[in-house]
Formats: structure tokens, sequence, C-alpha cells
């Protein structure tokens, strides 16, 4: 039924998003249209609803059991409820993903993510903290910072890599709930440390690395708070601190899209702008381009902007 919903709400705005990007001059007005019929899309499609009683169970003959899918996400059942049908079919998509969970040889094993956490089924980003040369420093200091460690990907990444000590930070409870579980499960609890934090932890570190939300927007929900960061609050809060954070001889790793850029929502100027009112200089770049399957879609109405993009990890180091 909410395919079929979905078949209908797609159908007719899908040619005017298609006919509109072409008549619009700015990227970003095709940017704004695009989320604002996606918006539109999520209103219509959420008004489907689901009764569950008062332990998760569905009301309805051969229903699935989803009570173990609904108890991460809600916690404890209480009392019957509605919710939308769309909600609920990501919810179970989000418990099979933590059952299943996404295999990271660079991390040593199998990252699960949580409902609301960033998953790592991108690989730029991974590929690009795997591969990079670490800092000459972390010979004599080896200390790494991640800031936003979502699932603890990265800081799993840089502890197979051979750094003994990583503090991983995160704000959100799920993904410091998340992020400790993957680690303990991987076997790096002595070497990891996931605390509580509003970006940097006390101290400084040789390495400190962070992947951002990588589009100055404001999320619709709470599953896009790993994809958009109002006014760029994370990447300026990051960009900021750290030179107070870093080791004599150390690094910051910035891995970031130019997505916003192709978008019209940053420009290259204003990102350097940004490192030089840091008191940063970059020591260099590594880029890669996107593998993702929208990148190669062209009924996308972002297609120009995704086939374009490239994934930076900027090398930063205190002025």
């Amino acid at each position: 039924m909410l395919r079929a919903l979905r078949n209908r709400a797609d159908r007719p705005h899908r040619r005017s998003r298609a006919s509109a990007a072409t008549s619009i001059a700015s990227p970003a007005e095709a940017f704004h249209l695009y989320r604002q019929a996606r918006s539109q899309r999520a209103r219509t499609l959420n008004a489907l609803l689901i009764p569950l009683d008062d332990d998760y169970t569905i009301p309805l003959p051969r229903a699935p059991d989803i009570r173990q899918a609904c108890a991460e996400v809600y916690g404890p059942a209480k009392t019957a409820s509605v919710t939308s049908l769309r909600a609920l079919l990501g919810l179970i998509g989000a418990h099979e993903w933590r059952t299943k969970g996404i295999e990271v040889p660079e991390a040593g094993g199998r990252i699960h993510p949580h409902f609301g956490v960033f998953a790592p089924i991108r690989r730029e980003y991974v590929d690009l903290v795997s591969t990079t040369l670490l800092p000459a420093v972390c010979a004599s200091s080896s200390v790494a910072f991640d800031i936003g460690t979502g699932t603890g990907v990265l800081a799993a990444v840089l502890a197979q890599r051979g750094i003994e000590r990583v503090v991983a930070t995160d704000l959100d409870p799920r993904a410091l709930a998340c992020a400790r579980e993957n680690i303990r499960q991987l076997g790096l609890s002595e070497r990891v440390d996931v605390v509580q934090a509003d970006l940097f932890p006390e101290g400084r570190a040789a390495l400190v690395v962070c992947n951002p939300p990588w589009i100055p927007a404001r999320p619709s929900s709470p599953m896009e708070n790993g994809i958009y960061d109002p006014e760029s609050r994370m990447l300026r809060g990051f960009l900021g601190a750290l030179p107070k954070h870093l080791e004599p001889g150390g690094e910051g790793w910035l891995i970031l899209s130019n997505l916003a850029e192709h978008l019209g929502l940053r420009t290259r100027a204003q990102l350097l702008e940004e490192f030089e009112a840091a008191g940063l200089r970059v020591v260099g770049r590594n880029d890669v381009s996107p593998r993702h399957p929208r990148a190669a879609d062209k009924t996308d109405p972002l297609h120009i902007a995704r086939a374009a993009e490239i994934t930076s990890l900027w090398r930063l180091a205190a002025r």
C-alpha cells in the first residue's frame, strides 16, 4: 500500500522537478525545490497510520513481529498507540541494519548502526582515513580524537591502524550507545574511549579526525542529522577549536564532500576563509570520487551535482 502511495506521490513530482530544474539557473534554488518536494512527499506518506497494542504488537492478521524493533527505538512499551507506516518501516529497516551489521574490514569487523545514527554505507570517508599517511608525531604521541564519532567506525579504523589511544566523542545518546557497543564487539575497549562531549574532549592529540555533516541546511528529521549541518555549526565549531587541541606537529583531518559547493550552498573560497580565520593551514589533501548509486542516477534532480561530487580529507595544522 505504501509503495503504491509512494509511486503516485512521485509520479507528478518527478516530472515537475525535472522541468523546474532545467528552468532554474541557480543550483541552490534547485536544491531547495527538491527539499520542498521531499518534505511534501513525507507529509503525505506519513498520513498512513498503523495501530500498535501496549506491547508493540500490530493487531492485524498476519502482521510481522516488530516488538524488538520498536523497543530499540521507542523504549519499553507502556500503552497502545499509533504510528505512521513509513516510520514503522524505517525503524524495521534500522533494526535489520543493527542485527546484520555492515562489514568494514578496516575497522576489524562488522559495524552495527543503531536507529538515527549515520550508517557507514558510503565507503569514501572510511577509505580516506584508512589510507592517509599518519602524522610523524603519532610515533611519539599516539593519541587521536574522533569528533562526532557516530557508530564509532573511524575510531575503530584509527585503533586498527596502530593508534594506542583514541577518544571518540558525540553528544547524541543513541550515537554514544551505538559506538560503545561497536567498540566492545570489535574488542577495542581498552584502546578506544567513547565519551559524551560537545565536539572536543579535554586535552590535546597528535591527530584529530572529524567527518561532519556535509550540507549546510536544516534537517527535517532526526534521520537527517548526519547529512545536514544548519549554518555549518559543527564544521565551524570543529575548525575554531582545533588549534588548541593539537599537539605540536599534530594534524586535524577534516573529511568533507564538496557537494554543498556544487549545490551553491557554500563556496571553496568560504571554506578556505574558515581555515584562515581559525588559524589553520592546509598541509595536504586527499580526494576520492563517490561510488554510491545516486551518483550515476540521471533521474535524480540533483544528478549534476552528485556526479561531480568529490570527498576530500583535508590535512590541517595550526599556524
